[in-house]
């Protein structure tokens, strides 16, 4: 089991990730809407992998969050995004993430990319 943090600006599709992620048997420790909340709960919750969507509410959008997160902590990004275009995935792989998932997003999908970058973490603190 891992802890999750999902940073999703549509409410019914978090709250969807939420309950698949369940599920599968991790916790998600919350749900933020803009990048600024998202760095917030990082640092409250310490999530293990964060699902990260690019277009957020508020000034920082998914990637330039998952930058900023990444310089500061160790932890695995899962881009999950309807924005597949190749300007925008360029710019997302330079954050090098664990993951690309295009919306809608598929549960066998999602469930393979979580259990790859948590094995990963894992082998990191082996």
């Amino acid at each position: 089991m891992c802890k999750i943090l999902i940073i999703e600006d549509e409410r019914i599709i978090a709250e969807d990730l939420k309950y698949i992620i369940t599920s599968f048997g991790h916790e998600v420790v919350g749900i933020a809407k803009s990048g600024e909340q998202a760095i917030t709960l990082v640092e409250q919750f310490k999530p293990e992998i964060i699902l990260m969507d690019i277009m957020l509410e508020g000034d920082l959008n998914g990637i330039q969050t998952a930058q900023y997160i990444s310089d500061r902590f160790d932890l695995q990004v899962i881009y999950i995004t309807a924005y597949a275009d190749r300007e925008t995935m360029n710019e997302a792989f330079e954050t090098n993430p664990y993951g690309f998932l295009q919306k809608p997003v598929q549960e066998n999908q999602l469930y393979a990319a979580i259990e790859i970058a948590d094995r990963q973490n894992k082998k990191l603190f082996i």
